[in-house]
């Protein structure tokens, strides 16, 4: 079983949007996924809860019962999991960071919001997770991208090959409990997720390159 955690402490990134996203990614591409959703604001939750399909599987967890509900994904034979991590607590990243494969780490392309990432980048950092930085919600023309990929590349960071455009197709999915890949199948935020999907299994299982 593999674990990509989905961490920010930085709120209004994405993290949820993405963890059901690829959740729903991984599920297309033939693997057993549950997200656990260390959130207190149980974005991940209600999303669940508004869905009209069973799986992925979604549990509403404290960040302490983190090991005893891996083993039970690992138990039932999940190939996948998601980890939803929450803002702000610093705590919550380091716990679910401990436990994960890879890390992607959400943060918009302004110059506040890639600074505000650091302490994330701290916290796995010094667990030596292997990690890439992801930008959404990013605008269609503009420099703010590209000055946004100097802040994190100045920070030592790795930065993911795909981008996140801002695009409402995601507000309008994550509402009626789909993700977009499902919402608007052929549309360019799903083409997208498809790409994240790749890189990051290819983070998770080094197997194969991305196309």
């Amino acid at each position: 079983m593999k674990v990509l955690a989905v961490l920010s402490q930085k709120g209004g990134v994405g993290k949820t949007t993405l963890a059901t996203c690829l959740a729903v990614a991984a599920e297309q591409a033939g693997k057993v996924v549950a997200i656990i959703d260390l959130d207190p604001q149980a974005t991940a939750s209600f999303w669940k809860d508004v869905r009209q399909l069973d799986t992925p599987a979604v549990a509403s967890i404290q960040p302490i019962r983190l090991p005893a509900m891996l083993k039970a994904c690992a138990d039932a034979g999940t190939d996948l999991v998601i980890i939803d991590g929450a803002a702000v607590a610093r705590d919550v990243a380091y716990e679910a960071a401990r436990h994960a494969d890879f890390v992607l780490i959400p943060t918009k392309t302004a110059v506040f919001d890639t600074m505000s990432m650091t302490h994330t980048l701290d916290v796995v950092r010094q667990l030596d997770k292997a990690f890439a930085v992801v930008l959404t919600f990013v605008p269609p023309q503009g420099q703010e991208t590209g000055d946004a990929i100097k802040a994190v590349t100045e920070l030592g960071a790795t930065v993911c090959p795909v981008t996140v455009g801002n695009r409402k197709a995601f507000f309008r999915a994550q509402a009626a409990g789909q993700a977009v890949q499902e919402f608007e199948a052929h549309g360019p935020a799903a083409n997208e997720i498809k790409r994240l999907y790749e890189y990051t299994d290819i983070q998770l299982y080094k197997n194969r390159e991305v196309v």
